[in-house]
Parts: structure tokens; sequence; C-alpha cells
């Protein structure tokens, strides 16, 4: 995953510890992690997305084009309503991940860090006779969060993508600073990534990788419409769909709590019962510290793996739980 150019004002207020990795550029936590996490699974605070990338789409044909380029069916995608979309390869394996919504003249997508100019360059290179214009607005507007329950009112100018894990705000980017000030407590990435990791999400860069396909990552319904066709690498979801058949599969884990740190991304996970120098089944995408959950992670595993089978991530124990069946 590319790193972001973009550095958040926020990382100036008190308490704030920059985040590393992908969300460099914004806050991984504001000095008390755990009470910042239960603050947003109680609806409280917002968290400061602002490195991630974001792409609009105008024009009259916009929403038929993006139709014939995205797994989503978005042709008529209402007005207000959120939806996630991929961009895959011919082979089928995923680019591109897009967290979408469109306000009636103008579809806004918010991407990870640093994604955003491969993501136009591949989206101009299909425009052909289509009405639509394409633009990075990542330098004008960021990406906050707000949780699910959350009471706060969004700003009138931000255009806001409203989901079950809460609302996504495209907020003028100038407007940062004052709506922290109205809006606080901030809560920094570390959390979000926790309650993520809780609830199965996945996320492009980390529970991918260059040969992931939609149906290991559960994102088979929520970003992939079954019933469309004509979009690059089709055949692929069509055919592992009918098969039924992926190579691997998403895991959750909860790890081993007396370990002193996690294990990091791309950490091999293999049977408990062989061993930490046994054969490799796959490796671990997320882990987290989750103020309820203790230390748990997401790794992505070889499909016939037992669902029931102990695991280690490096040297830690890990029990498994199924994500996506195998």
């Amino acid at each position: 995953m590319l790193r972001p150019t973009l550095v958040s004002p926020l990382l100036s207020l008190p308490g704030a510890v920059p985040a590393e990795g992908p969300d460099e550029g914004v806050a991984g936590h504001y000095g008390e992690l755990f009470r910042e996490q239960r603050a947003l699974a109680d609806g409280t605070g917002f968290v400061d997305l602002s490195h991630r990338g974001v792409v609009t789409v105008t024009g009259d044909d916009r929403l038929s084009w993006l139709h014939l380029l995205l797994t989503q069916h978005v042709s008529e995608l209402p007005t207000g309503q959120a939806t996630e979309a991929l961009v895959l390869s011919a082979n089928g394996h995923i680019e591109h991940a897009l967290y979408l919504v469109d306000d009636g003249t103008t579809t806004w997508a918010h991407v990870e860090p640093g994604t955003q100019t491969a993501l136009i360059d591949y989206l101009e290179s299909m425009k052909f006779f289509y009405r639509v214009e394409v633009a990075d607005r990542t330098a004008e507007y960021a990406v906050l969060h707000l949780p699910a329950g959350s009471i706060t009112e969004a700003p009138a100018d931000a255009v806001v993508r409203e989901t079950a894990h809460g609302r996504d705000l495209f907020l003028p980017r100038a407007e940062l600073t004052a709506f922290a000030a109205a809006h606080g407590p901030a809560i920094g990435v570390l959390a979000h990534e926790a309650l993520r990791v809780e609830a199965h999400r996945p996320r492009l860069g980390l529970e991918t990788d260059h040969r992931t396909i939609p149906h290991e990552l559960g994102w088979i319904g929520t970003a992939v419409h079954l019933q469309k066709g004509c979009y690059r690498g089709q055949e692929t979801v069509a055919r592992v769909h009918n098969l039924g058949k992926p190579p691997r599969r998403l895991v959750f884990l909860h790890l081993d709590g007396s370990e002193v740190h996690l294990p990091p991304h791309g950490t091999p996970v293999r049977l408990a019962a062989d061993g930490p120098e046994s054969r490799q089944l796959g490796f671990l995408t997320t882990s987290a510290r989750h103020h309820e959950l203790g230390p748990i992670a997401l790794a992505l595993i070889k499909r016939n793996v037992p669902v029931d089978a102990p695991l280690l991530a490096g040297t830690t124990a890990a029990a498994q739980e199924v994500v996506v069946e195998p």
C-alpha cells in the first residue's frame, strides 16, 4: 500500500501519537487507546481518516459508466445510498476498493491512502465516449468517520455516506480543525481498526495481496453483485462462485493474551500441532488490541485448514473463528 502525502492538522491535538504504516499522516491514538475504543463503540467522537484518497465522478453517464467497470450494481444507485465496490484485474484479483455514495450530481468515493492516482489512471483510460469527468479531490476534501449511534450533525457542506457501521463525511479539508474543536473527542485509527477487525471487515492492502479474489474475504454480496456481468474479472468471480472453492479464506483469530507484542502484518500462520517451523498455511493480515476481547486478528489461510484447528501466528497461539465458510 502506498504512503499518503498529506499530514492531518489534527496531529497537533493534545496527546496525538502519529499512526504508522498505511495510516501514516493521521493519529494512531490520542493517549488512551481503550477509552477511545469504548467511546467509538458507544457512538461518540469521530475518527480522522483525512489521509484517505477522495475521488469524484461527474457527468450524465457517471453511474452507467461506473456500472461497467465496478463489481457492484450502481447503474441505478439511489441518491444518498452508500455502497462498496471493487476494481478487479482481468484474472479477478482485487486491485482497488471504493466506498461510494452519489449525491445526485456527483459520485464520491474514498479509497486507501495513496491509491487514488492509480485508480484515476485506470478510470481515465476507460472513458472513451462517455460523458464523465474524473477528479482527485484529496487535496480539497478530507474523510471523517462518525460511529453508528452518533448524534453529531454533519456540516451542511459535507457529503454523507451512511452505513450500518456509521457515517463517513467528505468534509472540506479547510474545516477539519473547526470540526474537531466543535465535535470531539477525536479518536485514533487504532481504535477504528480494532472495531473493524472485530466486525470481520477486510481492508485493501492488509487483507489482500496480489492474488486475492473477493470470495476469500467475504466481499461477495457487500462489494460484488452476482447478478451483473460485463466488468473486468467477472469470469473468475462467476467460476469460483459456481464451484464454491476459493483457494483461501479469511478467519478471525483470538490471540494469546500473554504475549507482550502483537504479531505484525505478514506473520506466517501455521497449525499449532505442527509447531512454529512447520509448513506455512497463510499469513496474519491485521492484529489489534480490543478493549473487551483482548488481542485479536484477521488472517488469510488455506481453505482446507480445519475450522476447529488451533493455529500459531508466528509463535503466538491463536484460536480461529470462521469468517468465510470453507
